[in-house]
C-alpha cells in the first residue's frame, strides 16, 4: 500500500469510526428492598462508562495528575479497570491497543523487549544495547531490555507516551516511554483473588496455561501505616508442538511475590515496594523459514533449550508538600540474573546451539520539585543512575569448527542528569511549553570477541580482553575502553485550549545512548573499522521530533478524538545489522548506518452510541525514508541508490483497529462484552530487507458476568482468535533446507537459506474467575 492510499484510508476510517480505552464498570449487589438504589447505581455505572476517557496520567510529572484529554502530549493511558477489560497479563498485551506501537519481545531470550514506537525500535538481545522505548516501573527506569516482557498483575495504570520524552525521562526514550504503575496499599481492608486457564483449545498443539494470583491490602495503623501483599504463579505447559519429537514446547513456570508499605506522617508520604520474580522454562520455539511455511506454527528443533531468570526490584517513593509545591524522591534498585540455552539454527540437526549468562545490577535516584499555580506549572530536579552488566555467550557450531566460541563483555554505566520543564499560561487559553535536560553518561567496558578460544566466563571475570587468541594468533582477544557522552535535550512548544478541546505543537530533541557491542564475531574486520574511526564504540543517535496535535470532545463527553501528526528526523541512526555467517552462524554488528526521517499521522477516538455501548478505534500511518547512507546496509559492497531505496527496519506503514464495549444489566447482575480488532502491516526486520515480519490481524474478545454476589465475576476470553502467525524476528542464517516435499522454493519470502524466527502464541481461549472484597 502506498502512502497516499494509506492516507485516504486513514481519513475514511476517522470519519466512520471512533476509538477509546475500554473501561469496566461493576454492578453492585442490591436486594429487593433497594430497588431504587439499584437503579441509581445502574445510572451511576452508565455514567462511569460514559466518561471512560477521564483517565489521569502521571507522565507529565506535574504537581497534580492530569486528565489524559488535557495534556499536550500523544499518550494512551489505561487505568486498572481498562486493563482488566483488556485482560492484560504482560506489557506485550498492549501492542494491539494503540496506534504506531509494537511492544513485542524478541523471542531469542524469553522476556527480552523488542519495543518500537513510531518506527523507532531495536532488533537485538545484546544486553549492552540501549532501548529506544524506555520502560519505567513505579517511576524506576529499567536499564536493560532483558526481563521486561514478563507477567504482570495488580496494576494501577499503564501509560504509553509516544514520541521523544527526553526532558522528563532522559536518554533512551527517543521512541517513547511505557510507564507501569503497580497497585498501592489501600485505606480499607480489601483483597482480590484470580484463577484462569487458557490454551490452544481448538488446535492440535501444546497444552494448557494455568494462572493464580492473590492480593490483600489494608491498614496496619489507620490513616498512618498501610500494607499490601501479593503473590502470582503461572504454569504454562507449552503452547507449541515440537515436530522433532512431538513434545510440548514453550513450557514456563513463573512465580512473583510482592510487598508494599505506605507510611503517612503529616505532609510526608512514603511508599516502599519490593518485588521478587522467578521464571524458568524452555528456550525459544524457533521456526526456520527456509524449511517451514511462514504462515504455520510448524517447527522442529533437536535442542528444546532453556531459560532461568531471577529478578529483585525495589523502590522507595517519598512525597512531601513543602512550600507551594511537592518534593518527590524516587529511589530504585534492581538485580537481574539469567541463563539461556537456544537452538539458533532452528532445525532438527545440531548445527548452531548457543547459551548465555547475564547478570545486571542497578541503582537509581530521582529528586524533583513540582509547583502548579494559576499562571504556571514548573517541575525541576536531578537524576542519578548506575548499573553494571556482565554477559557471557557460548556458541557450538560443529559443522564450522570442532571448537567452541566464547565471548561477551562487562560494562559499568553511570548517568547524571538535571532537568526543568514548565508551562506558562499567557492567557486563559494560550500557554507556552519549554523544557531542557542536561545529561552526562559514562561507560567503561571490557569486551571479549566471540571467537573460538578456551572456556571463559565474563560473569566469573575470567574472559580475556587483551592479548592474542591462543587458537587464532592473528587475532586479539578483545579490548577495554571508556567513553563519555554529554548533551542537552530541549523542548519548546505551545498549547491552545478551547471549550471542548485543545491544539498543541512542540519540538523535542532526544538521544539514544552510544556504547559497545558485546557480540563481536569478526575480530579483524572490527579492528579495521577501529583503525579507520579511532573508536571502539558506536556513537549516540540524535532524534528531533516536530509534532502538531489536537484533542477534541463533544460537550456531553460522548465523543472524543485525539489526533497527531509528526516528523521525526534521525541523525546517526544506530542499527544492529544482522548478517548470516558461515563461520559464526550470525554476525551482529552495530553501526551508525544512516540519517533518516519518519513522517506519521495517528488518531484515537471514541463514541458512546448509547448509555451502555461504546465504539472504539485507532489508526496510525507512517512514511519512512533514508536521507543519507553512512554504511553499506544493502550488503552489495557499495553505498548507492539501492541503500536509499530500502525500508527502515521495524516500521509498519499502517496500524489500525476497531472495537466496542457493551454493558447489559440483568437485574442485580451485569454482563460486560468487549471485542477488539487490530491490524499491523508487515515490516522489514533486517536492514538489507531480506528479513520481513508479516502483517497480522489480531482479534480479541471477552465476556464477563458480574454476578449477583458482590465481587464475584466469571469471564471467558479469546486472544489472537484469527490464529495469526507472529514472530519476534527474522534473523538470517546460513542454515536451512528443502521443504518436506524435497522442493526448494525461491527465497522471495525466505531470507538467505533460512531464518531463526521465534514464534509467538496463536489462538488462545480461556476462562477466569475473580473474587474481590
Amino acid at each position: 500500500m502506498n502512502f497516499r492510499t494509506a492516507t485516504r484510508r486513514t481519513l475514511s476510517l476517522l470519519l466512520c469510526t471512533a476509538a477509546a480505552t475500554p473501561f469496566a464498570a461493576h454492578a453492585q449487589d442490591m436486594d429487593g428492598n433497594e430497588a431504587a438504589a439499584s437503579q441509581d447505581a445502574k445510572e451511576e455505572q452508565r455514567g462511569t462508562l460514559a466518561n471512560i476517557g477521564n483517565i489521569v496520567v502521571t507522565g507529565t510529572k506535574t504537581q497534580n495528575p492530569e486528565d489524559v484529554q488535557d495534556v499536550p502530549l500523544a499518550v494512551t493511558a489505561f487505568n486498572a479497570d481498562s486493563l482488566e477489560a483488556l485482560k492484560v497479563r504482560d506489557v506485550q498485551g498492549l501492542t494491539y491497543a494503540a496506534p504506531n506501537v509494537s511492544l513485542d519481545q524478541i523471542g531469542t531470550s524469553r522476556g527480552t523487549a523488542n519495543f518500537s514506537i513510531r518506527g523507532l525500535g531495536i532488533n537485538s538481545s545484546i544486553p549492552s544495547i540501549d532501548p529506544t522505548v524506555g520502560v519505567f516501573i513505579d517511576g524506576v527506569y529499567l536499564g536493560n531490555n532483558a526481563g521486561v516482557v514478563f507477567d504482570l498483575f495488580d496494576l494501577e495504570s499503564v501509560e504509553i507516551l509516544r514520541g521523544p520524552q527526553g526532558v522528563l525521562f532522559g536518554r533512551n526514550v527517543t521512541g517513547g516511554a511505557v510507564l507501569i504503575n503497580t497497585g498501592n496499599p489501600t485505606e480499607e481492608f480489601s483483597g482480590k483473588f484470580r484463577a484462569a486457564v487458557d490454551g490452544p483449545l481448538f488446535e492440535d498443539r501444546g497444552g494448557a496455561n494455568y494462572t493464580v494470583s492473590g492480593v490483600i491490602s489494608g491498614p496496619i495503623v489507620e490513616d498512618t501505616l498501610l500494607f499490601k501483599l501479593g503473590a502470582y504463579h503461572n504454569n504454562d505447559e507449552g503452547y507449541f508442538t515440537n515436530l522433532f519429537d512431538g513434545s510440548n514446547h514453550g513450557q514456563a513456570e513463573t512465580t512473583i511475590l510482592r510487598g508494599a508499605l505506605e507510611a503517612r506522617v503529616g505532609d510526608l508520604r512514603v511508599i516502599g515496594k519490593l518485588d521478587y520474580f522467578e521464571s524458568e522454562g524452555d528456550g525459544p520455539s524457533a521456526q526456520n523459514r527456509g524449511i517451514f511455511e511462514r504462515d504455520s506454527f510448524d517447527f522442529a528443533i533437536d535442542n528444546p533449550g532453556s531459560y532461568a531468570n531471577e529478578i529483585w526490584t525495589g523502590s522507595v517513593t517519598a512525597e512531601l508538600d513543602i512550600g507551594p509545591g511537592t518534593l518527590t524522591n524516587i529511589f530504585g534498585y534492581r538485580t537481574y540474573d539469567a541463563n539461556t540455552d537456544a537452538d539458533i539454527d532452528a532445525t532438527p540437526n545440531f548445527i548452531f546451539h548457543s547459551s548465555t549468562e547475564t547478570s545486571q545490577e542497578q541503582i537509581s535516584n530521582e529528586l524533583r520539585y513540582a509547583i502548579s499555580t494559576d499562571t504556571f506549572d514548573l517541575t525541576f530536579g536531578g537524576f542519578y543512575f548506575d548499573q553494571s552488566i556482565s554477559y557471557t555467550e557460548v556458541r557450538d557450531i560443529p559443522p564450522s569448527t570442532p571448537l567452541t566460541f566464547y565471548g561477551g563483555g562487562t560494562q559499568d554505566h553511570e548517568v547524571l542528569g538535571a532537568f526543568a520543564s514548565g508551562q506558562v499560561y499567557v492567557t486563559d487559553r494560550l500557554s507556552l511549553i519549554a523544557g531542557i535536560r542536561w545529561s552526562q553518561e559514562t561507560k567503561d567496558a571490557g569486551v571479549t570477541y566471540v571467537r573460538p578460544r578456551p572456556m571463559c566466563s565474563v560473569v566469573g571475570g575470567t574472559c580475556p580482553t587483551s592479548g592474542a587468541n591462543p587458537f587464532i594468533p592473528t587475532e586479539n582477544n578483545g579490548f577495554t575502553d571508556s567513553v563519555r557522552f554529554t548533551n542537552w535535550s530541549p523542548k519548546a512548544g505551545f498549547q491552545y485550549e478551547f471549550d471542548n478541546g485543545q491544539l498543541y505543537a512542540h519540538w523535542t530533541r532526544g538521544f539514544r545512548s552510544g556504547g559497545y557491542n558485546f557480540r563481536i564475531t569478526n575480530a579483524n574486520a572490527f579492528e579495521q573499522v577501529v583503525a579507520q574511526t579511532g573508536n571502539f564504540f558506536f556513537d549516540e543517535e540524535q532524534v528531533d521530533n516536530f509534532e502538531i496535535g489536537g484533542k477534541f470532545q463533544s460537550v456531553d463527553g460522548a465523543f472524543t478524538l485525539n489526533v497527531a501528526t509528526y516528523l521525526t528526523k534521525i541523525e546517526d541512526m544506530q542499527r544492529e545489522v544482522n548478517q548470516s555467517s558461515a563461520t559464526a552462524g550470525v554476525a551482529q554488528s552495530i553501526f551508525n548506518t544512516a540519517d533518516a526521517q519518519i513522517f506519521g499521522v495517528e488518531a484515537e477516538a471514541r463514541m458512546r452510541l448509547t448509555d451502555s455501548f461504546v465504539v472504539t478505534a485507532n489508526i496510525g500511518i507512517i512514511d519512512d525514508d533514508y536521507e543519507e547512507i553512512l554504511f553499506d546496509i544493502s550488503g552489495d559492497g557499495v553505498i548507492d541508490d539501492a541503500d536509499l531505496e530500502l525500508r527502515l527496519p521495524r516500521v509498519p506503514e499502517v496500524t489500525w483497529g476497531m472495537g466496542f464495549i457493551h454493558e447489559l444489566f440483568l437485574g442485580d447482575s451485569e454482563i460486560l462484552t468487549r471485542v477488539n480488532y487490530q491490524y499491523r502491516d508487515e515490516f522489514a526486520y533486517t536492514d538489507n530487507n531480506f528479513g520481513w515480519v508479516q502483517d497480522i490481524s489480531n482479534l480479541e474478545a471477552n465476556i464477563t458476568w458480574n454476578t449477583p454476589m458482590e465481587g464475584l465475576s466469571f469471564s471467558i476470553y479469546g486472544k489472537n482468535l484469527l490464529d495469526q502467525v507472529q514472530v519476534g524476528g527474522d534473523t538470517q542464517l546460513p542454515f536451512g533446507g528443502p521443504l518436506s516435499n524435497g522442493v526448494n522454493r525461491p527465497f522471495d519470502d525466505r531470507p538467505a537459506a533460512g531464518t531463526f524466527s521465534p514464534l509467538s502464541k496463536g489462538r488462545q481461549v480461556g476462562a477466569e474467575v475473580v473474587f474481590e472484597f
